[in-house]
């Protein structure tokens, strides 16, 4: 799987992803991920890539020809269309089911922003999806799009291995993740469930989803809802007399 990173700060980018899993899927070939580094196309004499916003306003805005140009040059290299998404608060809240729907995708394009965004023209010219990591508002959407690559890398076949991996993990079936403990089996008199010394898988697994169903209901409600209507609870067979 393809990523191409559209942003003026690469070495931010490819930084954070070349380390822990998505590093190592770097090196196996399971991913490609690239920055690009939209000031490279600059045509400025002085290599800005921002102007004044017309209509006046605070801030500044990314032009649209450098953002054009890079998109055009890696379309050109790759002789086919990637999925380009714009990094924004504007877009659509990004979730595990989007994550999963990405990981099928062969090339995708996060298109990061920064100052007060990016020429309107330009986004209506080239972007697919606009997506948003969350309610607020950061300096550049290379964080959003460092997250998005992640997490979309995770569900890419290969990337995690066996150590990694969890067939159950959070925002799985609505539910989140079940609390985890490793050794010893006593810290500072707190005791691991017995059930999980056990041995027994069946109880085990029934634990687990009792603690994730009991979860999400605590710390999100909205879930717990979904999980509900999906899995509503099965009434009991009464016995005949």
């Amino acid at each position: 799987m393809n990523f191409y990173i559209l942003t003026l700060f690469p070495e931010m980018v490819m930084n954070g992803l070349s380390t822990s899993i998505t590093g190592r899927a770097i090196e196996s070939g399971k991913l490609h991920i690239e920055a690009i580094n939209i000031r490279d196309y600059t045509q400025d004499k002085h290599n800005h890539v921002d102007d004044y916003p017309y209509g006046g306003g605070a801030g500044m805005v990314m032009q649209a020809q450098p953002v054009y140009d890079a998109y055009t040059a890696l379309v050109e290299k790759l002789g086919r269309k990637p999925w380009v998404i714009y990094m924004t608060p504007q877009g659509r809240t990004f979730n595990q089911g989007i994550a999963q729907a990405l990981s099928e995708k062969e090339d995708i394009v996060l298109l990061c922003g920064h100052y007060e965004g990016i020429d309107e023209r330009v986004l209506e010219m080239i972007v697919d999806d606009y997506m948003s990591i969350g309610d607020f508002v950061l300096t550049g959407g290379e964080l959003p799009a460092m997250a998005i690559v992640d997490a979309v890398s995770r569900l890419v076949p290969g990337v995690l291995n066996k150590e990694d991996s969890a067939e159950i993990e959070t925002f799985y079936n609505n539910l989140l993740e079940y609390p985890q403990y490793t050794r010893p089996p006593e810290f500072m008199g707190k005791k691991v469930p017995d059930v999980l010394l056990s041995g027994n898988h069946k109880l085990i697994n029934e634990w687990r989803l009792e603690q994730s169903i009991t979860r999400t209901k605590e710390h999100r409600p909205d879930m717990y809802e979904k999980y509900m209507l999906e899995n509503p609870p099965k009434e009991k067979k009464k016995r005949r007399k």
